[in-house]
């Protein structure tokens, strides 16, 4: 049996377990020592962030980000709806409640315009949300310009989530930086990972010292254990943050490498009638994190489903792009501005293997494997119509 084609796995390399051993053989294993500082130190370096904080997940960074900002009970935040679920759960973790924003089809992120037009009218109104998320997705940034200029509008702060754009450049600057708070995700499947991690990043340093105070239980300055506020437990170890340092130091070539990934797909299966890839927004350069199509079922023959299925008989892994939140049973009761967009792109959108560390066999089995597809039903079409005559 051959081996699977999986969607996004780890990429590991030599420098990762050196910094690993280092921790080791000088003991510092715990979420606290020079290996995590040094991550942190280093992960600014190469974002141009002004202070960070590692944590143990992106979902633990968002959530932090928003107690920082001081979304509480019964306030609303507006939020991307095409993304997973953890970009809103937070949200939820705080008592607020998610408002959610449809997509553009320039980026697939966040549409700037609708966003404008729901603060305006929430502004008359006096119904204001607490903050906004956005969402980098796949890889992409979103137009942040018009974003960050309406939520400046109305004082409200930008929460910038990219834990699926680590690397991404909108007008030279890497997202995550240009909002009130960045997050990240450094989850397995991610363009880097500490097997599981992110990190919290703002020019605010007083508030990045608020986040590493809040991640680690929220202890008191004294010699004995005292807490004037409730805390988490969300402080990266010291082993994950030696890992991020090494993956840290190969993020140009893993951004190359899937954008190379990219390529070689839209090469071999851009001409295919009914097939578009994710468009790469003028601003920006994504690092295609994920390689995402749309198939158009009545121009290719076959709808994405139909796709997926042919290429999990053969081992390979694909997915269909997120879910709208909006129409996650568990938001149910949410307002959603907008959505045709997202769920148009959720109905016809899969994401392909994209990793980093991909043999070109490997992208020609999957380029094989959705030729196969339109081949077949294209035939099938065809054979029909000659019986037919």
């Amino acid at each position: 049996m051959s081996q699977s084609i999986l969607l996004s796995t780890p990429h590991i390399g030599d420098l990762e377990l050196e910094f690993v051993k280092e921790a080791f053989d000088t003991n510092w294993i715990a979420p606290v020592g020079p290996q995590i500082d040094a991550f942190e130190q280093e992960f600014c370096q190469v974002t141009g962030a002004g202070d960070a904080a590692a944590v143990s997940s992106g979902t633990a960074a968002l959530h932090l980000a928003l107690r920082l900002v001081g979304v509480e009970l019964g306030d609303e935040v507006f939020c991307s709806t095409l993304t997973f679920i953890a970009s809103a759960n937070p949200i939820v973790y705080q008592g607020a409640k998610p408002v959610f924003i449809d997509s553009d089809r320039t980026s697939w992120n966040m549409n700037p315009d609708l966003l404008q037009e729901a603060l305006e009218k929430r502004a008359r109104i006096g119904k204001l949300p607490k903050a906004v998320i956005v969402v980098h997705l796949f890889g992409q940034s979103a137009d942040i310009d018009p974003i960050l200029q309406a939520c400046n509008q109305y004082d409200i702060p930008l929460i910038e989530d990219a834990a699926e754009a680590l690397g991404a450049t909108y007008k030279g600057r890497y997202v995550g930086t240009c909002g009130r708070i960045g997050i990240y995700s450094f989850n397995g499947n991610k363009i880097i990972t500490t097997s599981g991690g992110g990190m919290l990043v703002s020019d605010d340093s007083k508030l990045v010292a608020k986040a590493r105070f809040l991640s680690t239980q929220a202890r008191d300055r004294f010699p004995y254990y005292q807490h004037s506020e409730i805390g988490y437990n969300y402080r990266l170890s010291s082993i994950a943050s030696a890992i991020g340092r090494g993956q840290l130091r190969v993020l140009p070539q893993r951004i190359a490498s899937r954008r190379r990934n990219f390529m070689i797909y839209t090469s071999a299966l851009g001409n295919l009638p009914g097939i578009e890839f994710m468009p790469e927004a003028n601003y920006g350069q994504a690092t295609r994190w994920l390689t995402c199509l749309t198939i158009n079922p009545q121009a290719f023959g076959a709808d994405r489903e139909q796709v997926r299925l042919a290429l999990a008989a053969q081992q390979i892994e694909s997915r269909p792009v997120w879910k709208p939140l909006h129409l996650q049973p568990v938001f149910a009761e949410c307002e959603s501005i907008g959505g045709a967009v997202a769920e148009d792109l959720f109905t016809n959108g899969l994401c392909l293997p994209s990793s980093s560390n991909l043999t070109d066999e490997d992208l020609q089995q999957v380029i094989n494997g959705i030729i196969g597809v339109y081949n077949s039903k294209n035939r099938q079409v065809m054979n029909v119509s000659e019986y037919k005559n």
